[in-house]
This record gives C-alpha cells, sequence and structure tokens, in this order.
C-alpha cells in the first residue's frame, strides 16, 4: 500500500466515526458545546482512540485530554492536536482536521519504523471556540495561566450555568483548575494542524502551509439601554429604542473596519423583553475584530464605540462597553518555524490569519507553530467548511514528516 493510500484509509476511517457526532440534523452544522453530551461523546471517541494505539491517556486539571507515547515526565516532548468542540452550526473540519490528523500521523510514523527520540503527544484542548460560555480557548489560557480559576468561575452560559457547574455534571472537578506550568514546561514543541480558515492556500496553488503569526484579537460586549414601551402606541418621537442604536453601530462597525483593512463583525446578540410587539428595554450585542497589527485594532474599535456612544447620546440611550476577552498578535517562533519549512522541503508558503487557535495562547510558554491545510472556498464557522480528501491526507503526511524531524532525530 503506498504512503498516500496507507495515511488516507487511517485518517478517514477515524474520520467517518467522529463526523456523526454533534452533527445538527436540520443546519447540517454541528453543535459540539462544551461540556454538553456531544462533547462527552467527543471525548469518548479521543480516549478510544489512544487506547487503540496503546497510548498513556489522561485528562489534566483543566479538562484537556492527553495521549502520550514515551515518558509525559522525561520533559522536551512533542506534541499535537487540536480541538474538537464547536461554534454553533460549525463545520466538520475546524478544530476535529487537526486531532484526526494527529492520530493519522502517528499511524504514518509507526509505519515508517520510526524510532522516537522525544515523548510525543496528542492533545485535545476544551472549549476552543467559547461557544457556551463566550470566552475562547479556555482550556488552554487555563493551562497558561491567561486565566484564573476565579474569572473562570463566573463565566455563565445563555442559561444562566457556570462554568463549575458543567463541568461538575460532566463530571469533572472544577476545583483542580488554574495555571499547569509544571505540565507545559514538559512540552518542548507544539505544532497544531488546522484547516486554513481563508482562501490563501487555494489562490496559491498549495495544499499546504505554515502560520507565520495570528492577528490580534477581541471581543467587545456592547450594551444599548433604553425604554421598554408598546410597539403599537408609542409614537416614534417619543421612543427611546436601543435597537436603532445597535444597528447604526453595527453599519459603523462594518465602515470603520474597511476603512482600516480590517475585519469586525457584530455576530452574536441579546435583546429584553425580545417580543414582537415591545420595543426594546435592552440590546447586547458582542463585538469580534481582528487586524494585521495592534494600532489598526485599537483605532477600529475605538473608532466603532465613538460612534456608538454620539449615536447613543443623540437617541437618549446609555451604553456601556466591556472588553471581554483579548489577544495580542502572536508570532510564531521563528527557529521552529524555519526547521519545519527545512524538513518540508524549504517551499512551504508562510502565512498569516486572523483566526485564533490554542497554539497562539500557548505560544507565551511554549515554542509554538502551525500548518495549515488547504480550504478551497474559505468558507469556516459554518456547515459548508471543506477540505477536499487528498488535501487531508497531505495535511497527515506533512505533519508526519514534522513530528518525524523534531521528535525522531
Amino acid at each position: 500500500m503506498s504512503e498516500d493510500a496507507a495515511a488516507g484509509a487511517s485518517f478517514h476511517s477515524m474520520w467517518a466515526e467522529l463526523r456523526p457526532i454533534g452533527r445538527h440534523a436540520d443546519s447540517g452544522g454541528y453543535r459540539r458545546y462544551a461540556w454538553t453530551g456531544a462533547d462527552a461523546d467527543c471525548r469518548t471517541w479521543f480516549q478510544a482512540q489512544a487506547e487503540a494505539r496503546g497510548l498513556a491517556y489522561e485528562t489534566d486539571r483543566n479538562g484537556n485530554q492527553w495521549a502520550w507515547l514515551g515518558d509525559p515526565l522525561a520533559g522536551d516532548a512533542v506534541v499535537t492536536g487540536s480541538h474538537l468542540d464547536s461554534v454553533p452550526d460549525g463545520g466538520a473540519f475546524d478544530g476535529p482536521l487537526g486531532v484526526v490528523s494527529s492520530f493519522a500521523a502517528l499511524d504514518e510514523l509507526r509505519r515508517r519504523g520510526a524510532e522516537f527520540s522525544r515523548p510525543l503527544a496528542i492533545t485535545n484542548f476544551g472549549d476552543e471556540e467559547g461557544a457556551r460560555f463566550g470566552l475562547a480557548c479556555v482550556g488552554s489560557r487555563l493551562a497558561a495561566g491567561q486565566l484564573t480559576k476565579e474569572k473562570a468561575y463566573e463565566l455563565r452560559d445563555a442559561d444562566g450555568v457556570s462554568l463549575p457547574q458543567a463541568m461538575e455534571e460532566a463530571g469533572y472537578d472544577p476545583a483542580a483548575i488554574g495555571a499547569d506550568p509544571e505540565r507545559l514546561a514538559r512540552i518542548g514543541a507544539f505544532v497544531e494542524l488546522h484547516v486554513e480558515q481563508g482562501r490563501a492556500l487555494d489562490l496559491s496553488g498549495d495544499r499546504v502551509g505554515i502560520a507565520s503569526a495570528i492577528w490580534p484579537h477581541g471581543r467587545w460586549r456592547f450594551d444599548f439601554r433604553g425604554e421598554a414601551n408598546h410597539a403599537g402606541t408609542t409614537r416614534l418621537a417619543d421612543r427611546r429604542d436601543p435597537m436603532l442604536t445597535y444597528a447604526q453601530t453595527v453599519l459603523a462597525a462594518r465602515a470603520e473596519a474597511a476603512l482600516a483593512g480590517a475585519v469586525a463583525t457584530f455576530g452574536k446578540i441579546s435583546v429584553e423583553p425580545n417580543g414582537v410587539n415591545a420595543i426594546p428595554s435592552l440590546v447586547r450585542g458582542w463585538l469580534d475584530s481582528r487586524a494585521a497589527d495592534q494600532a489598526t485594532l485599537d483605532t477600529v474599535v475605538t473608532a466603532i464605540e465613538k460612534a456608538a456612544r454620539e449615536r447613543a447620546d443623540h437617541e437618549g440611550i446609555d451604553l456601556d462597553v466591556v472588553r471581554e476577552s483579548f489577544t495580542p498578535v502572536v508570532e510564531f517562533e521563528h527557529a521552529l518555524r524555519e526547521e519545519m519549512n527545512r524538513i518540508l522541503g524549504g517551499s512551504v508558503p508562510v502565512l498569516g490569519t486572523g483566526a485564533g487557535h490554542d497554539a497562539g495562547i500557548l505560544s507565551a510558554a511554549v515554542p509554538t507553530a502551525m500548518l495549515f491545510v488547504r480550504n478551497p472556498t474559505g468558507v469556516s464557522h459554518s456547515p459548508r467548511e471543506f477540505a477536499a480528501e487528498d488535501d487531508c491526507v497531505a495535511g497527515v503526511l506533512a505533519l508526519a514528516d514534522v513530528l518525524e524531524g523534531l521528535a525522531c532525530r
């Protein structure tokens, strides 16, 4: 059997088993939210893959899953993996592609008869998307000390369920969560494979790329407070309707982002009292904004807030703006990036990304790098997200080459 065929068989067997988990029948998208039944099924799948390969399985204090080949305590380990959770009605590839490819890459290395000189681990970081509690990369943030236990305990989902309550209901101990420097100190390199969220590789004609940096990005909550009233009896001139201010702010965000060459999106909204025949008393919208550099991002968000406040003052609306999360620019370690490029033949395209990842969170404590697999449409966070079978196999083989070059010297 050829190398491509062997890697493809391993990948597709796992992909077929994982793919139905958490898939919504109507939308065709995935609803694998942290600490839910679908999340538990994904975790069970991960553990089964680890045990089927004779790997030492463990869950760390923050609920992240690990599968070890070699001594976990030896240090200088090479770690790969990604996440299995999803955004609401997300695609099949964002996260799971990296986890499935990691196990398939290990299968390929064993087929090659590779001899490991460093420990190897495959991981599934919990709650990367932040779909349930509104904060991305919870598992890796906790491990890296970028999210304190106290702040984590304040996180609530849309139903008011707290993060510790959700963890406890899922059978995990929330009292144990927190920074895990000893574990991170045992990692010599972390390589995350991910489907590209954009079309750079499609435009260049390459199947695989290497990440250069992650744009700075954050989430801001805008609370527009007006006055609830009857939609049918209240004169337009007498209304304090926060929905109008919110709508104008959405348009301002698009205009400011376009002007600066950045991106800004209001993609989530909560309305009270949320009645068809009622003027809202509160419109809460969440802004996601990203840019190639910090100065541009600051300029965009400041301009959006300024436009919102000016409109709110004009319409008698009270406005509060809270930054709920922020990640500065991440430049992946140049030495590791260059070593990966050398291993892969020296001609792999290097590209930046506006999407956040666990690799970006860990980069402050661990040498990290990323591989991207071509996405022909560029669509992500949608059921239309896609990567061709031969490109997925190319990603597996590239990851196997990188792991062999790093861990089998």
